[in-house]
């Protein structure tokens, strides 16, 4: 039987787009060609070389991913003890970029500096184009491989998207001020070389850690995760394992949306066989742990021939009826109540209730450790006065992200894996700028047959 990969990434001390590049550059040296390959065609010369060193990590080999400038050590990000944190947070729909080490100590009252003129202590060439509009030129117009470009600028546009609902500024509008570092740019590419190279797998991740303490921005102190990884990592689950500082950056953030399902996060990854595994590091020594994001490459193909390729897990469903709130007061509702942690889906039905009167049949699908605070919400954000609920088994398909070029529009897509063959979904969002009702429908049916990209 023909193998299958799952890829499944554990947050041990976070993910960063420099860990997760050095993560699966670990497991799969293969893959190492062509991702610097893509690098040459996206950089200029001048700009320093992309570095792959390994190195140690709470005691564990890893593998370090970084962009050699003349001014600091292969693959080192690392602004030292004078700045433990590397990121200047803008505003007006400037992306908040970190330098992806993993390494920040965000203190509540730090005196370091944080000035949009890059006052670090490392050179910084020429940059990048700073708009998203500029970049994704950039990226479509480079010599890439099958593939990279589409995965590229699905990553990017994550980004773009929270910033632009952040800021309140048209997409096309969002300024990346520090995507502008080469090293930055470096990172989305890499990893959408990674992805298009291992088309076909699915990917799961463990839940994510939430980091602690506060971060000196220009809107002064707020608190990690930052607003942008927050915004791009809405239904993912989250834990606090105590370790402050911030733990996921928005390129990490970005990534992992991609590739993961938000429902799957957490779940144990399928039954498989391990035929590698990798681990990519930050700079920053962590307290009982190593600073490290592992890959772990799974054959699941033997798995995958039968329904029990579907993952099994539990949730807990809950319901509720509501007769006496109006359709906008209900749809609001039910927008705050998907947005809530722990929430994995949400549906409503009608039917008739007591007196004559409509009922909206409510019925949530939560992940059993959320759901105190979802029932809290319930009674909060509705005049329910009671909720059913109880636990249920489920099993759920293997799935992937995907996207697809069609007509220069880049289309985001699910893929299910299903025993008699594979299903594929474009999202909606992404018809919504087509005129008419026979356009969209068109696009839908091409971006569902067509190739990934």
């Amino acid at each position: 039987m023909a193998e299958r990969r799952h890829l499944h990434l554990d947050a041990v001390g976070g993910v960063a787009g420099d860990m997760f590049v050095a993560a699966l550059l670990d497991a799969l040296p293969d893959l190492r060609p062509r991702v610097m390959a893509d690098l040459a065609a996206v950089l200029p010369a001048d700009c320093g070389r992309p570095l792959l060193r390994e190195g140690l990590s709470g005691g564990i080999a890893v593998l370090r991913f970084g962009l050699e400038d003349g001014a600091a050590a292969p693959g080192h990000r690392d602004h030292g003890p004078a700045s433990s944190h590397a990121h200047s947070h803008d505003h007006h729909g400037h992306h908040h970029h970190h330098h992806h080490n993993h390494d920040h100590s965000h203190h509540h009252h730090s005196d370091h500096d944080h000035h949009l003129d890059h006052h670090h202590d490392h050179h910084h060439h020429d940059g990048a184009p700073a708009h998203f509009r500029d970049l994704v030129r950039m990226i479509e117009a480079a010599d890439l491989s099958p593939g990279t470009a589409g995965q590229a600028v699905a990553i990017l546009r994550r980004i773009a998207e929270a910033e632009s609902r952040m800021h309140r500024v048209p997409l096309d509008a969002v300024h990346f001020h520090e995507l502008a570092d080469w090293d930055s740019l470096m990172d989305v590419v890499a990893a959408g070389s990674i992805a298009a190279a291992l088309d076909g797998a699915t990917w799961s991740v463990s839940d994510l850690p939430k980091g602690q303490g506060l971060v000196r921005t220009q809107h002064g102190l707020l608190p990690v995760p930052a607003p942008a990884t927050a915004e791009i990592l809405r239904g993912f689950r989250w834990r606090d394992d105590g370790i402050a500082g911030e733990r996921v950056t928005p390129t990490g953030a970005a990534i992992v949306a991609h590739l993961v399902d938000a429902a799957v996060c957490g779940a144990p990854a399928p039954a498989g066989v391990l035929v590698a595994s990798g681990s990519g590091a930050g700079t920053r020594d962590l307290p009982g742990m190593p600073n490290i994001l592992r890959a772990l490459v799974l054959d699941t193909g033997a798995a995958e021939a039968s329904t029990s390729s579907a993952a099994a897990d539990e949730v807990v469903v809950l319901c509720f009826d509501l007769d006496d709130m109006t359709g906008e007061e209900i749809a609001v509702a039910a927008d705050r109540l998907r947005a809530t942690a722990g929430v994995i889906d949400l549906t409503i039905g009608s039917r008739a209730g007591k007196k004559g009167r409509s009922a909206a049949d409510v019925r949530l699908l939560v992940r059993p450790a959320a759901f105190e605070a979802v029932a809290a919400a319930c009674f909060a954000e509705t005049s329910t006065i009671g909720l059913r609920f109880r636990r249920e088994q489920r099993l759920c398909l293997p799935r992937r992200a995907e996207t697809v070029v069609v007509d220069g529009t880049t289309l985001r897509r699910k893929r299910a894996m299903r025993p008699g063959g594979d299903s594929v979904k474009v999202e909606s969002d992404d018809l919504t700028g087509l005129d008419g009702l026979v356009a969209r429908r068109a696009m839908k049916t091409r971006g569902e047959q067509g190739d990934d990209a």
